[in-house]
């Protein structure tokens, strides 16, 4: 009991238990929560159109809206999710329930013979640990910016932070949510830009991520509008965008092993692009085509990335005219009519990213790209938690066979624990990505701390052996010295990790260095408290 009151008069101890408590409501564990969480609501979908919005980038993962219920119909997990959407029928309405409000839409679309609503989720998660892609699956980008040797330093950094601006917007567009887009230097001072796209496939990623987006249109050799600032608005609704438009032909039979379908959808031009189309047409003839049908002599050619996309006829009456919106189409192929109306989709989506979003002042190289299964990741952690526990175990009987008394060896298991939750704990605060390099700098830090443990009790029990009167501080300088010593070692190596890999052991390298911090200024002066304390007659 006397030892108990004088473990909780000490400061140390006291500041070991307020970071716990702050790691604890910083993870914020939810273990029973059911649901599944809103990762993102694609702009002008049926769910955008009835207000429901994707979480801010900032927003912790259990503040996230969680979909509880479906046309009265529970919603525990996704399985239980995309059995109700697979059950809904074209212009069926929907009621959806979600922990903060309830929507109602009305029509439920379909896209590629499937119900759409423009919704991404996932199983609602259960802390505010985020979970890296090799945890959660998703595609990893590695980009290299060209450049020239005329560009200064300065006006390259800025245009660094122009494409990193730019792939944010265009993925958030595209629908693609929980996005990290990075820059990273190498040990040779080289400068790639790295992109995290949690829940997509490599195929779309590498589409946006490939092409520079330098949208043009050109009648003659005069550009009379670009993507981006020329373009007011970009039509993504049913109402005027058509992944297969009937009026423009629809799908048909090109060769004996391909299909075409045919894209179109609206878009609405600045005025200044608007007087350009009309200054120019209005020194166009008219002609009359094979339909009888009077069209001016040039069409509009449609350039993206240089490479001509479509070409459009401008109808005689539009001769002078400054016309606002303007219908922009264009071709998918495939080997099947379902595989050319899926190619059709996603240009078409692709081309109207590009429009909202404009063109990237750099050209990128798509050095390493990456596509991460959940599946694998999960089995990771699941047998990394095996092990772990294992290795606790092995840990726990070594020290017992050494000091013989549990008394020594429960401060160090509770050391343990604490250094991993106030770990994870400042992870959760500041948003930092779990992977596969972070739960290795975990484990490095965690067996670091266990030796700088065992150096302190290894300490302060020679001193009782050999003094009974011991100089605990001079004892715990003498203990300290060995822990500084290694912490500093330690983290020097850790810093060029920051940048080795293009960045990608960063996860690892931080972990380490906030892990092995942890214990030197938190928990292994506790530790020494409590070994001080459980070590006096």
């Amino acid at each position: 009991m006397n030892k108990a009151k004088l473990l909780f008069k000490d400061l140390r101890i006291w500041l070991l238990i307020i970071a716990l408590v702050f790691a604890v409501v910083a993870i914020n564990p939810h273990p029973f929560v059911e649901g599944v969480a809103i990762r993102a609501v694609v702009k002008d979908s049926p769910a955008y159109q009835v207000n429901m919005s994707g979480p801010s980038p900032q927003a912790m993962p259990v503040s996230r809206e969680r979909i509880i219920e479906m046309n009265s119909r529970p919603i525990e997990n996704k399985d239980d999710y995309y059995n109700v959407l697979s059950s809904l029928r074209e212009n069926q309405s929907i009621y959806i329930k979600t922990d903060r409000a309830e929507y109602f839409i009305p029509q439920v679309e379909y896209r590629n013979d499937t119900p759409y609503l423009g919704l991404s989720v996932y199983d609602a998660p259960t802390t505010n640990l985020r979970q890296g892609l090799d945890l959660e699956g998703g595609t990893r980008a590695i980009l290299r910016p060209e450049t020239n040797n005329t560009q200064d330093l300065q006006s390259f950094n800025d245009d660094i932070d122009i494409v990193i601006q730019n792939l944010r917007k265009r993925l958030n567009t595209y629908g693609l949510s929980d996005i990290t887009v990075r820059s990273a230097v190498d040990l040779d001072g080289n400068t790639f830009i790295i992109v995290e796209v949690a829940g997509a496939n490599d195929e779309e990623v590498r589409q946006l991520l490939s092409q520079q987006g330098k949208f043009e249109a050109k009648i003659g050799n005069e550009t009379v509008f670009r993507g981006g600032t020329d373009i007011v608005s970009v039509c993504r609704t049913s109402q005027c965008s058509y992944a297969v438009d009937p009026n423009r032909g629809g799908c048909s039979k090109v060769a004996s092993d391909q299909y075409m379908c045919t894209f179109s959808f609206a878009i609405t031009l600045s005025p200044e692009a608007a007087q350009r189309f009309a200054d120019i047409t209005k020194e166009l003839s008219v002609v009359t085509g094979q339909g009888g049908e009077n069209y001016l002599n040039e069409s509009i050619k449609l350039y993206l990335d240089d490479v001509l996309v479509d070409t459009l006829n401008i109808a005689a009456d539009l001769k002078g005219v400054a016309q606002t919106r303007i219908s922009i189409s264009g071709p998918g192929y495939g080997k099947t009519r379902n595989e050319a109306v899926e190619s059709s989709a996603a240009n078409m989506r692709n081309l109207q990213t590009i429009l909202m979003t404009g063109s990237l002042p750099l050209k990128l190289e798509i050095v390493k790209m990456d596509s991460l299964s959940p599946l694998l990741g999960q089995e990771f952690l699941i047998n990394s938690l095996k092990i772990g526990l294992i290795a606790i175990l092995v840990v726990v009987s070594i020290l017992l066979f050494r000091y013989r008394t549990p008394q020594m060896v429960f401060p160090i298991i509770i050391t343990m624990v604490s250094e991993l939750l106030i770990t994870l704990g400042f992870a959760a605060l500041i948003g930092w990505n779990l992977d596969l390099a972070a739960i290795g700098g975990l484990i490095i830090a965690i067996g670091s701390g266990v030796d700088d443990q065992i150096v302190i009790s290894d300490e302060l029990l020679k001193g009782l052996k050999t003094d009974r009167f011991v100089n605990w501080k001079r004892r715990l300088a003498s203990a300290f010295f060995i822990v500084m010593g290694a912490y500093f070692t330690t983290a020097v190596a850790m810093v060029p990790l920051m940048w080795a890999g293009v960045g990608l052991l960063k996860g690892f390298a931080f972990t380490t260095l906030v892990g092995i911090s942890v214990g030197v200024f938190i928990t292994r002066p506790a530790f020494a408290k409590m070994i001080e304390i459980l070590a006096r007659d």
